[in-house]
């Protein structure tokens, strides 16, 4: 059974100051200071708020979450994405800035407000919400360095008088520090996955900090290494040490089922040891926190489809890409696409005969109004919720693959090699559920493969339709090259897609979603997201990202 923070009391959010001018401001509000922070049940109630913050899919906190892939040359929506064909404009305001200061603001609360549950609430327990409280403090501040790199950085609560509110932007250096003060301090205080059990299953947990500590760290140690900057070593090493213990702790594992369950009902709750960060959703239509429609609204509809460029990434069954693969024919038919490929693709992307919708029960190659690309995603696609139109199917946020990614990756880029012992637990592990030929050392030089190629390869492919593609691109510094590049679709089978619909092609008939013409990258300045213009004007200290 899923446990589900279902009560958050509208008091609470009073006592948070969710109503104040944005940016840490606390009004004085009808709830006291000297009648909440009394025992442990407050500190959770307190606590219960933050995972609100959690992205799931759909709009969260004035955010729109689920699809962030079309910001990448992974997917593409109906319409041209501002951010991934270079389009966009500095904003007035951005949800993107300002959601990540309510939660900043609402753990700092928690952490300077937690002490007066003394002495009636013992120091661990009160150790154990500050630490949640720290955590999601951490995880909205590398929200915001992921986009805009350094921001003010704010550690307290505070009113219109405080001086803070005209701090100019911290440095990235100083915000990844205090990222990983609070991810240590969580690690340390947070109970372990199994102390939690099924009861607290959900809350943040001591392996879900060092998890997250290793995603931060190797999104710092890579931008730093691509770009001459900073301290890499010194990040990746952070990565590979959080990774580690993670896997030494053995409070995770691969699910057990099949990859198509991972992301279905068979893939919540305890049991999968899996999923370490979740954003939840509910147990029943009555006993719920929330709902989504993100198979219908969002998939089917057309608002998120895979490109040719996703699609041709999967390996053939043999380890090779299709480029040198004999395994690999041309296929004569959409069905031929997933022939001998990675289990993977099969399950990640529909093919005709898939279960669909109640309509049209079996997935069949439609006229292109909706999908441009002809293609379609399958994870979270479930016929009831297609029927419902309420989905209660929760959004894994970190899995154990990522962290098995993080340390290969982290691994080759401090020494630019890997061991075939540490593909073997890690990369190969992967490629298992992919039914895939394994990935040694002997393997790619044989074969005239780059390891570092293989090794991003694979972490695009495992964590594809989960919103990692653009964040990996921008700190690899590769974006300036991908992104500007056509999206293409799948090759049109006139006699399966049919002539409803007028499809641009290309001179080998491929579908032309979005041409090269209409696409670039800056890399000036699209690296970093724009400051919006009214934050600035309301804070004269903080200096626009160069170029915007």
């Amino acid at each position: 059974m899923k446990h589900t923070f279902k009560h958050i009391s509208y008091a609470f959010v009073l006592l948070l100051g969710l109503s104040a001018c944005e940016v840490n401001r606390l009004p004085e509000t009808s709830v006291s200071d000297e009648t909440f922070w009394k025992s442990e049940s407050d500190l959770k109630t307190a606590c219960n708020y933050l995972y609100t913050f959690l992205p799931g899919f759909g709009t969260i906190d004035q955010v729109n979450y689920g699809t962030e892939d079309v910001w990448s040359d992974d997917a593409i929506g109906l319409a041209s994405n501002g951010i991934s064909d270079g389009s966009r404009l500095a904003p007035a305001t951005d949800q993107n800035y300002l959601s990540p200061y309510r939660l900043i603001r609402a753990s700092n609360n928690i952490i300077e407000k937690s002490p007066l549950a003394l002495p009636t609430t013992a120091q661990a327990t009160i150790d154990r919400y500050v630490a949640e409280a720290r955590f999601f403090r951490a995880w909205g501040y590398f929200s915001l360095l992921q986009k805009f790199g350094g921001v003010p950085l704010i550690l307290k609560t505070l009113t219109d008088a405080s001086p803070e509110l005209n701090a100019p932007a911290a440095s990235r250096d100083q915000i990844i520090e205090q990222i990983y003060q609070d991810l240590d301090f969580a690690a340390a205080k947070l109970p372990t996955p199994t102390v939690l059990g099924t009861a607290d299953y959900g809350r943040i947990s001591n392996t879900a900090a060092l998890a997250f500590k290793a995603r931060a760290a190797l999104f710092e140690g890579t931008w730093a290494k691509f770009r001459n900057s900073g301290d890499p070593v010194k990040h990746l090493t952070a990565a590979y040490t959080a990774a580690k213990a993670v896997i030494d702790s053995k409070q995770h594992d691969l699910f057990a089922g099949s990859y198509f369950d991972l992301f279905q009902y068979a893939g919540e709750g305890r049991a999968n040891r899996e999923n370490i960060i979740v954003r939840q959703y509910g147990v029943t239509t009555t006993d719920r926190v929330s709902v989504h429609n993100y198979y219908r609204g969002s998939l089917e509809n057309g608002n998120e489809s895979p490109t040719k460029s996703l699609v041709d990434s999967y390996l053939m069954v043999d380890g090779l890409p299709i480029t040198k693969s004999p395994l690999y024919k041309a296929p004569t038919n959409t069905l031929e696409i997933f022939t001998n490929r990675d289990d993977r693709l099969n399950l990640t992307v529909m093919k005709r005969g898939d279960p669909y919708r109640s309509t049209t029960p079996i997935f069949t190659i439609a006229p292109l109004v909706f999908n441009k690309t002809g293609y379609m995603f399958r994870k979270f696609a479930n016929l009831d919720d297609w029927n419902t139109q309420a989905s209660l199917i929760d959004r894994p946020l970190l899995r154990y693959a990522e962290v098995l990614l993080t340390y290969a990756e982290a691994r080759y880029e401090l020494d630019g090699k890997i061991s075939d012992t540490d593909l073997e637990l890690t990369i190969n592990r992967l490629r298992a559920r992919g039914k895939i030929a394994k990935l040694t050392n002997d393997f790619v030089t044989k074969n005239a493969l780059d390891m570092r190629e293989e090794i991003r390869r694979e972490r695009r492919v495992e964590l594809a339709q989960e919103g990692f593609r653009y964040w990996d691109l921008l700190r690899w510094k590769t974006a300036e090259i991908e992104m500007p590049k056509p999206i293409l679709g799948m090759y049109f089978f006139k006699d399966e897609f049919g002539t409803t619909v007028a499809s641009n092609l290309t001179p080998d008939n491929y579908i032309l979603v979005q041409a090269s013409s209409f696409r670039k990258f800056d890399p000036a300045k699209d690296y970093l997201w724009p400051f919006p213009i009214n934050e600035m004007a309301l804070n004269p200290a903080l200096k626009q990202n160069p170029g915007w």
